[in-house]
């Protein structure tokens, strides 16, 4: 199967490690910088047992040194840059070709499937957790599901990335409706981003403290609020275990919004904790904690220049 990765960063970066040894496999950066290093040394992966794999893939920083068509795109973007890496992937695809979003927050797959059509675009989420230590540096911080979502006409394709994910060791399945499996993981990521990047704690953190674990409650009750109102097919009440599970099952990962914040970069707070504001306010649910946490996090960015 040939399969290009649009996004090198940690979570790219892992499931290239992953799936060079079974696939060929592309990464796709337009940080030239960042592709010069990996074709140089390779990507490091740092195991969370402390086993170091290195794997030689080739990046690319440029489509067109895509000399081949994808069998499977796999999007590990930011949500800032999924129309962009959309309008690659269409450009890249066999004519079965399929897209593949594992990012995090509301929309992302809309707008794939808006350049791509309903019939290629293919929603994911992941609880594979992984942190981006250094220029072609990841650390593999949490292992968990990975969860597609496949249509009628999508099945057997769909299946046969399963079953690769499978063979590479990434433990996958298949479900019939992809809202709640993006709603799934959006309520994961309203529990945990935010907090951590406010806190600079690692995932654990949250379900071992209990002021932190009180505040990730209220965050997650109101999401499951708007969630309940959209009549999204989620079982309302599991949600704060869920969001807790994933606490435990990638307890040393610093969230990809921590992360951000660490750099000094944009983060997707307005697709996640914003998000859900907007979504309340469709359906008149109040989200006083989401808003709080949204405006925190945008303080955040806006003051990292001043930061003491």
């Amino acid at each position: 199967m040939e399969i290009l990765i649009i996004g090198a960063g940690a979570m790219g970066g892992l499931f290239g490690t992953l799936l060079a040894p079974f696939a060929e496999v592309c990464l796709y950066t337009t940080n030239p910088n960042h592709a010069a290093a990996i074709n140089l040394d390779g990507l490091t992966v740092i195991g969370s047992e402390g086993v170091v794999r290195r794997c030689q893939i080739r990046v690319l920083s440029d489509p067109g040194q895509y000399n081949r068509r994808a069998d499977l795109v796999l999007i590990c973007t930011k949500a800032r840059s999924t129309a962009e890496a959309a309008q690659v992937a269409q450009s890249l695809l066999t004519d079965a070709g399929l897209v593949l979003t594992l990012q995090n927050g509301l929309g992302n797959f809309e707008q794939i499937a808006a350049v791509v059509g309903m019939d290629r675009a293919v929603a994911g989420i992941t609880a594979q957790a992984a942190t981006l230590v250094g220029s072609g540096q990841v650390r593999h911080a949490g292992s968990g599901p990975t969860v597609l979502a496949a249509g009628p006409e999508q099945f057997i394709r769909v299946a046969a990335i399963v079953a690769l994910f499978n063979l590479a060791g990434i433990d996958t399945r298949i479900v019939e409706e992809a809202e709640p499996l993006i709603w799934s993981k959006l309520i994961v990521n309203v529990g945990i981003n935010a907090l951590t990047a406010l806190l600079r704690v690692p995932n654990g953190i949250l379900a071992q403290i209990p002021e932190c674990e009180g505040l990730m409650a209220q965050a997650v009750d109101e999401a499951v609020a708007v969630a309940r109102a959209l009549h999204i097919n989620l079982a309302y009440d599991q949600q704060k275990d869920r969001v807790k599970h994933v606490c435990a099952l990638t307890s040393e990962n610093r969230a990809s919004m921590l992360q951000d914040i660490l750099r000094g970069a944009p983060t997707e707070i307005d697709v996640i904790n914003g998000a859900i504001v907007a979504k309340g306010r469709e359906v008149g649910v109040p989200t006083p904690v989401n808003m709080l946490l949204t405006q925190l996090i945008k303080a955040l960015e806006a003051t990292a220049p001043y930061r003491i």
